[in-house]
C-alpha cells in the first residue's frame, strides 16, 4: 500500500472491517461469509471512492470560486473601481482593505473579517495573492487578497452557502449511491457465492455419505475450472479407496481360505492324539505317534510361514526397520546359505558383483530367499538354478517345466497358485512379497518362461548415490 493510502486511513480501515467481520462470520457458512466479506470489500471501496469524489468536487468549486474572485479583484484594483452598495448586497461579497497592518472596510463598516498573516503578507509585497476559507458572523466565507499598490491589499469576501448546499446534495447522493452499491454487492455476492459453491456443497453432501453409509459412490463432474478439478480428484479418492477395501477383503478371503487347510490339518492330528490317550484300544504305535508329530510340525511350520508373510503384506510400513546400506551381493550370499539346506541335490550356479544400495537388509533377504525357494521347489533334485547379480540386476533361472502363459501374468499376485503349484507346499504368498520388496526398493521384478523351458525371474534394485 503506497505512503498516500496510509495517510488517508485505508489500512486501519479494513482492520476494523475485518475486527467487525470475523466474529460475526466464526460460525456462518461458507457462502455467508464469501458474500460478507465481498460486501465488506465494496463498502469500503465505495466509501473510499465517494470520499475521494466529495474532495475532488470540493477543490473543484472552491478552486472555480477562487478564479471568479480573483479576476474580480484584480479588475477592481487595475481600474480602481469600487462596487456599489447595492452590487455588493446582491452579490453578498464583502470589501476590506489591508494597509499598515489593519483591516478596514470599503463600506465604511465596522471590520468583522478576522485578519490574517496571508493577508499581511500580500500587502507587504511578499506573495502576490491568496486564498483561504473563514467564517463570518458564523456563515463560511471563502476570501481572496490582491495587491492593491504599496503596503495594502484588496481583500474580496464571498459567502460559500450556494456551494454548501451544492456539496450536501452531493453528500446525500453519494451516500444513497453506496448504500444501494452495498445492497447489490451484497445480494450479488449471496447469489455468486451460493451458485459458486455449489460442487462444494456437492462434495460435502458426498463425503457426509460416504461417513455415515460407507457407500464409495463418484458424483458428477460439471464444468472445467478448479472445483471440477477437485471433484475429479474427489472421485479418484473415492475410487483409491474402494479399491483398497476390495483388496482387503479379498485378503481376508484368501487368508481365510489359506488357513483353513493347515488348521483342519492340525486338528485332526490334535483328534486322533487325542483319542489315542483317553481310549486304550486305539493305541497308536509309535510309528504312527511319530508320523503324526511330524505332519504337526509341518503344518506348524507352513501356519507360521503363512502367518508371517500375511503381516508382511497386511502392513504398508515396515514396523521397526531404518534403512541402511549394504551390498547386495551380500544378501544373495546370506540366502543361498539358508537354501541349500532344504536343496541339497541342486546345483547352485553363482555370480554375484558388488552393488550397494540403501535398504531393507531383512525384506531384501527374504525376497532373494523367495525367488530362490521357489527355483529349488520346480527344479527337479538333480538340476541347476542359475544366480547371476549384475549391475543392480539379479537374475535366477531354474530347470523346471516353466510356467504357463494363463499362469505367467498372474504369478507375483498373493494367493495365486497354479493347478501344478497346489500339490506343493506353500501359501502362494513369496512371490508377492518378492514384488513388495522390489517395489519399497524403487526396483521391479518380472517373469518370463522361455519356450526351451524352465523360468526366469529378473529383480531390479537402483543403486544408491
Amino acid at each position: 500500500m503506497s505512503k498516500a493510502g496510509r495517510r488517508l486511513g485505508f489500512r486501519p480501515a479494513l482492520g476494523t472491517v475485518h475486527r467487525i467481520i470475523q466474529p460475526m462470520t466464526a460460525r456462518a457458512s461458507l457462502a455467508l461469509r464469501v458474500a460478507l466479506l465481498t460486501t465488506a470489500a465494496v463498502a469500503v471501496t465505495l466509501a473510499a471512492v465517494s470520499a475521494l469524489v466529495f474532495v475532488t468536487v470540493r477543490a473543484e468549486f472552491e478552486s472555480s470560486l477562487d478564479e471568479s474572485m480573483l479576476r474580480r479583484a484584480n479588475a477592481a484594483v487595475n481600474a480602481d473601481y469600487t462596487p456599489s452598495t447595492e452590487e455588493l448586497d446582491v452579490a453578498g461579497i464583502k470589501i476590506f482593505i489591508v494597509r499598515g497592518g489593519q483591516i478596514f472596510s470599503r463600506r465604511g463598516d465596522d471590520a468583522t473579517l478576522p485578519l490574517n498573516n496571508h493577508e499581511i503578507e500580500v500587502s507587504i509585497g511578499q506573495t502576490k495573492s491568496s486564498r483561504r476559507t473563514t467564517t463570518i458572523d458564523g456563515e463560511p466565507y471563502r476570501v481572496v487578497a490582491v495587491q492593491a499598490g504599496e503596503g495594502s491589499a484588496l481583500v474580496l469576501a464571498q459567502p460559500m452557502e450556494s456551494i454548501q448546499r451544492a456539496l450536501e446534495r452531493l453528500k446525500v447522493i453519494l451516500l444513497l449511491a453506496s448504500a444501494a452499491g452495498v445492497v447489490v454487492a451484497g445480494g450479488a455476492g449471496w447469489v455468486v457465492a451460493t451458485n459458486g459453491l455449489r460442487p462444494v456443497r456437492r462434495l460435502t453432501a458426498a463425503a457426509e455419505r460416504v461417513a455415515r453409509t460407507s457407500e464409495l459412490h463418484p458424483i458428477k463432474v460439471t464444468g472445467h475450472d478448479e472445483l471440477a478439478r477437485l471433484t475429479t480428484s474427489f472421485n479418484q479418492m473415492l475410487l483409491a479407496l474402494g479399491a483398497s477395501q476390495e483388496r482387503q477383503r479379498q485378503l481376508v478371503a484368501d487368508a481365510g481360505h489359506e488357513l483353513r487347510t493347515p488348521l483342519t490339518s492340525l486338528r485332526t492330528n490334535i483328534e486322533l492324539l487325542g483319542q489315542a490317550a483317553e481310549n486304550p484300544e486305539r493305541q497308536l504305535t509309535a510309528a504312527q505317534t511319530t508320523e503324526i508329530m511330524d505332519d504337526v510340525r509341518i503344518q506348524l511350520q507352513e501356519l507360521t510361514t503363512l502367518v508371517g508373510d500375511l503381516v508382511e503384506l497386511a502392513r504398508d510400513e515396515p514396523m521397526a526397520r531404518d534403512p541402511e546400506a549394504l551390498d547386495l551381493a551380500d544378501t544373495v550370499a546370506s540366502a543361498l546359505d539358508r537354501v541349500r539346506p532344504r536343496a541339497p541335490g541342486l546345483t547352485f550356479d553363482v555370480a554375484a558383483e558388488s552393488w550397494t544400495v540403501i535398504g531393507e537388509p531383512p525384506l531384501l533377504e527374504r525376497a532373494v530367499t523367495n525367488l530362490l525357494d521357489n527355483a529349488a521347489k520346480w527344479s527337479p533334485d538333480d538340476g541347476t538354478v542359475t544366480v547371476r547379480l549384475d549391475d543392480g540386476v539379479l537374475t535366477v533361472i531354474d530347470e523346471g517345466p516353466g510356467i504357463s502363459e494363463d499362469d505367467l501374468p498372474h504369478v507375483f499376485d498373493r494367493f495365486y497358485r497354479s493347478s501344478e503349484a497346489r500339490t506343493l507346499p506353500g501359501s502362494g504368498l513369496g512371490l508377492s512379497i518378492v514384488r513388495r520388496a522390489a517395489e519399497r526398493h524403487g526396483g521391479t521384478v518380472t517373469a518370463e518362461s522361455p519356450a526351451g523351458g524352465g523360468s526366469v525371474f529378473t529383480m531390479t534394485v537402483p543403486r544408491s548415490h
